[in-house]
């Protein structure tokens, strides 16, 4: 007895044509072209996630310098000074002060100026 895959073969398609919805043209009408666009799609985002980190990295450090210059400092004058302040503290998290609490963030230059 032989085995057919027809509901198989139609609940694969439709899971390619549900990632391809809104792609241009024959990209989200044929199967062929769809899977493909689909398959780099997925390429790509998976790249993204991982873009997205160094991105938001670079962002944060460029927040810290201009808040670390505002008080006389660079960014690895800072950096290293809290680190011998024993203050630790991560990027994201001192660049969110150096936007909203820039009091804090002043009083944490402050320390890392006496600890160099």
């Amino acid at each position: 007895m032989r085995i057919k895959r027809g509901v198989n073969a139609v609940k694969k398609r439709r899971k390619i044509f549900k990632l391809a919805k809104g792609y241009f043209g024959n990209k989200s009408k044929n199967y062929r072209i769809a899977r493909e666009a689909v398959m780099k799609s997925l390429s790509y985002a998976y790249v993204g996630r991982k873009l997205r980190k160094r991105d938001m990295r670079s962002l944060w450090i460029a927040r810290i310098n201009a808040g670390a210059r505002e008080n006389g400092l660079s960014y690895s004058k800072l950096m290293h000074g809290l680190k011998v302040a024993g203050i630790d503290l991560n990027r994201k998290v001192l660049s969110d002060l150096a936007i909203s609490d820039a009091e804090g963030f002043a009083a944490l230059c402050e320390k890392a100026k006496a600890a160099l």
